[in-house]
């Protein structure tokens, strides 16, 4: 049986000049959660990503054998 699991993020823009500032920070956060979940026997399943003008929110899906959660 497989079980699921989503988790979400969301990221700030702050001031800067770089307007690719938010993707550059953000990589770090989201590979260091990917490495952990996957050392636990969790494989990403799905993405999603959705920018509101304030915030850019992530949503990582991952999957499971019930053994692994």
């Amino acid at each position: 049986m497989m079980q699921y699991k989503v988790e979400a993020l969301a990221f700030y823009p702050k001031v800067s000049g770089d307007k690719e500032h938010v993707v550059k920070s953000s990589k770090v956060d989201i590979q260091q959660l990917l490495d952990d979940y996957a050392r636990r026997g969790w494989r990403l399943v799905s993405t999603n990503a959705t920018d509101s003008g304030s915030a850019v929110y992530i949503s990582l899906y991952f999957e499971a054998d019930a053994s692994a959660a």
